[in-house]
């Protein structure tokens, strides 16, 4: 199988060929304002004590707890921004390749983003997830995570000429909020391995979308 960062970097490839020069400009500056906060340094790091949580399952629509989950194995959470961001799908299915391999180490696997429950629901059908999408509203848990931003007036403006309407993804409401407006947060793209005493194994998340950590990677720190 393909490194998942290959199959990024063709994502990005193509879109340079197909995207106007000053619509990228937007997004590479953005990515830089994002890094020069210093959020990469903020999350929580390997030997941390992971936040519990309890957040519905996109599929189910029954609230699902981190401790259950650990009760039953090492957890892998990977935070994603949404079925609107490609990057975000390829990463999701890359893992639904690869879960089989997942469960034989004995881990579960979840998937949590800010948009709602229907839009998962959506991302799990169109895909075929095997394991399970959750919603954390308004970022909150990766608040906690130290992953959580507001996104910048300029890059909402990029996001409504490409006609990603983040407010309705993440509630629902066919609006466009008010720049303060937890509607208009989103999670760092960040992978967590948390042990079953609830340790963090391993953190990674990256201010450029456009980069993951390999699966092989967080495989290992199983």
């Amino acid at each position: 199988m393909a490194a998942l960062q290959d199959k990024l970097d063709e994502i990005t490839q193509n879109t340079r060929k197909l995207v106007q020069a000053d619509r990228l400009a937007i997004s590479e500056q953005a990515i830089a304002e994002l890094f020069s906060t210093g959020i990469e340094d903020r999350i929580l790091p390997v030997g941390a004590q992971a936040p519990s949580f309890s957040l519905l399952d996109a599929v189910s629509n029954k609230t699902v707890r981190s401790s259950d989950l650990l009760a039953l194995g090492p957890l892998v959470i990977n935070f994603f921004r949404g079925r609107w961001d490609p990057y975000c799908v390829t990463e999701l299915e890359v893992w639904r390749d690869l879960y089989p391999q997942l469960r034989e180490r004995g881990a579960l696997l979840v998937g949590i983003s800010p948009q709602t429950l229907r839009q998962s629901d959506f991302t799990v059908q169109q895909h075929n997830i095997p394991y399970p999408l959750l919603q954390d509203a308004n970022s909150e848990l990766a608040e906690k995570f130290g992953i959580a931003y507001a996104v910048s007036i300029t890059l909402q403006r990029y996001y409504r000429s490409i006609l990603v309407n983040i407010p309705f993804i993440n509630s629902g409401k066919n609006i466009m909020a008010a720049p303060d407006d937890s509607v208009w947060k989103l999670p760092l793209p960040a992978t967590f391995v948390i042990g079953q005493d609830g340790t963090i194994r391993f953190a990674q998340a990256h201010a450029d979308f456009r980069v993951r950590p390999e699966p092989e990677d967080v495989l290992a720190a199983l």
